[in-house]
C-alpha cells in the first residue's frame, strides 16, 4: 500500500468539502480533498440554488446566523471567483414571493415578516388582490403572500466547480478515492486509509453528505445522518420568464438563466436511491399547477434527483468530533445545503486554523449524539 501526506484531508467533494478547502487555502493551509466520484456529482450538482435565509417553515436562530454568513460569502465569491477561475456560476439577485393558501400559512408568514424585515431583506405582506400585479399567472386561490427583496440564486454545479478551482489555485489537491477508515495515535488522528493507499495528515474533515453516517464505524461515535431524496423538474413553458422566485410550503418555481423553469421539490425517505421517478414528477407538477395553473401545459426537458443529508434531529452536525483530536464533521444541511454550504466551510476552516469561530455553533455540536 502506497502512502502520502497532507496537512488536512477533507473527505467529500461536495459544496461543503470544497468550501472548506477554499477557506483553508485562504488561511494558508494546504489540504487534500478525497472524492469517491467527481466534485459536485451528487446533491451539490443537482440542487435548485435558491438563496434566502428565510426559507423553511421554522427560522432557527443559529441556522439563520450561519445562512446570513453564507449569503455574504456568496456575494463576495460572485465578485471575484468567476474572473479568477473562468467559471460563471450565474449568481443573480432576484426577489421571491412566498404564497399562502391557508390560515396557518397566513399566520406563519405574518410572523416571519415581523421577525425579519430590515435584517438584510425588505419583507412585505401582499394582499390577495395585489399579488397578480407582481405576477399575473399566480393562482387566484391564494390568500396572501410575502414578498422578499434581497434574495438571490445561483447554479450549484457551477458554484461547486468554481470554488474547487479556486481552492486548487491556492494549493489544494483533489484526488479520487474511497476512504475506508482513519488511523490515530493515542487520541489524535494520524491519517486516512483508502482502498489502495494511506494519506498521513494532521486533521481530517468528514463532509460526505448523507454518506457521512459511514464515519460512525471509523470513529466509534454516532453520526446519525440519513439521505433525504429530492427531485427537480426543468420545464419549457410559454410566456415571459418569471421575474421572481415563486414558492409555497416548500415548493418553488423560477425561470433560470438557461430559460427553463426549475420546479421542485420532493422530500422522500428512499434510502440511497437517486433515481428520478414518475411519482416524483406527478407530485411536483401538482404543486406547481396549484401555484401557477398555466404551467399545466409546460414541456418536461429534464428531471433530476439527489440525496440531501438530514440528521436525526434535523439540525446541522458541525464541529470537532469528541475523543478524536484533529477530526471535524460538517454535514446535515438537508434542503438548505447550498444556503449553508459556504458558511459551514468557513466555520470548519476557522476551527482548524485558529481553534475558534465567531459563529454560534454550540447547538450543532456532534457531542449531542454521544450516548
Amino acid at each position: 500500500m502506497t502512502s502520502s501526506s497532507s496537512g488536512v484531508v477533507i473527505i467529500g467533494g461536495g459544496l461543503v468539502g470544497v468550501a472548506t478547502a477554499y477557506y483553508l487555502a485562504k488561511h494558508g493551509i494546504s489540504s487534500t480533498v478525497i472524492e469517491r466520484d467527481a466534485v459536485g456529482s451528487h446533491a451539490s450538482g443537482h440542487a435548485y440554488g435558491g438563496l434566502s435565509a428565510l426559507d423553511g417553515k421554522d427560522i432557527h436562530q443559529p441556522t439563520l446566523e450561519l445562512s446570513r454568513l453564507s449569503l455574504r460569502l456568496y456575494r463576495e465569491l460572485a465578485s471575484s471567483l468567476p474572473d479568477e477561475t473562468g467559471v460563471n456560476f450565474e449568481y443573480r439577485d432576484r426577489p421571491a414571493i412566498n404564497l399562502c393558501f391557508t390560515d396557518e400559512e397566513f399566520d406563519l408568514a405574518k410572523r416571519n415578516v415581523e421577525l425579519n424585515d430590515g435584517k438584510g431583506y425588505t419583507v412585505s405582506w401582499v394582499e390577495a388582490n395585489d399579488i397578480r400585479a407582481i405576477e399575473p399567472r399566480i393562482s387566484r386561490d391564494v390568500r396572501g403572500a410575502v414578498y422578499i427583496e434581497g434574495t438571490s440564486d445561483l447554479e450549484p454545479q457551477r458554484l461547486t466547480t468554481a470554488i474547487a478551482k479556486g481552492a486548487e489555485n491556492h494549493g489544494a489537491r483533489f484526488e479520487k478515492g474511497t476512504v475506508t477508515g482513519l488511523t490515530r495515535k493515542g487520541s489524535r488522528v494520524t491519517g486516512v486509509e483508502l482502498i489502495d493507499r494511506k494519506i498521513e495528515c494532521d486533521e481530517v474533515v468528514v463532509a460526505m453528505g448523507p454518506w457521512s453516517a459511514a464515519a460512525s464505524d471509523w470513529l466509534g461515535f454516532p453520526v446519525p445522518i440519513e439521505p433525504l431524496k429530492g427531485q427537480i423538474l426543468r420545464l419549457r413553458a410559454n410566456g415571459l420568464p418569471y421575474k421572481c422566485s415563486i414558492g409555497w410550503s416548500g415548493n418553488y418555481a423560477v425561470t433560470k438563466p438557461d430559460g427553463l423553469v426549475w420546479a421542485g421539490t420532493t422530500e422522500e425517505d428512499k434510502g440511497f436511491d437517486e433515481t428520478p421517478t414518475r411519482e416524483g414528477r406527478i407530485h411536483i407538477m401538482q404543486n406547481l399547477v396549484k401555484m401557477l395553473p398555466s404551467m399545466k401545459d409546460a414541456e418536461l426537458v429534464r428531471q433530476t434527483a439527489c440525496l440531501r443529508p438530514l440528521s436525526e434531529d434535523r439540525m446541522l452536525i458541525l464541529g470537532a468530533v469528541p475523543r478524536w483530536g484533529g477530526v471535524y464533521i460538517a454535514t446535515g444541511g438537508g434542503r438548505s445545503g447550498v444556503i449553508l454550504g459556504a458558511g459551514m466551510g468557513q466555520v470548519i476552516a476557522d476551527l482548524i486554523s485558529t481553534g475558534a469561530t465567531d459563529m454560534t455553533i454550540n447547538e450543532f455540536d456532534p457531542e449531542r449524539f454521544r450516548y
